[in-house]
């Protein structure tokens, strides 16, 4: 026998795989595992360890509001509250 290389030995064993099974792979929804460096993975683990933080910061202080029942309102100073004190007027 010849050799064969490794396409022709992926194709033989793919229509073998392809006779004895139904089973099929799923389809590949995102693109295959990439080497990072280092710094791009620190990187990327110190940028996700501070959303995470953020996030919790965010939820702890919802449930604390939650639990003293406290409402947030809309504060607008320069609004109509503004105008319901007294108005500013010329003593000439």
């Amino acid at each position: 026998g010849s050799p064969i290389t490794s396409e022709e030995r992926r194709l033989r064993d793919k229509k073998h795989l392809n006779d004895i099974t139904a089973a099929r792979l799923p389809p590949l929804h995102h693109s295959p595992a990439k080497l990072l460096s280092i710094e791009e993975s620190i990187a990327i683990q110190i940028q996700q360890k501070e959303a995470y933080e953020e996030m919790q910061a965010k939820l702890a202080a919802q449930k604390l509001a939650e639990r003293l029942n406290i409402k947030m309102l809309r504060f607008e100073p320069e609004g109509e509250a503004s105008m319901q004190y007294r108005e500013v007027r010329d003593e000439d």
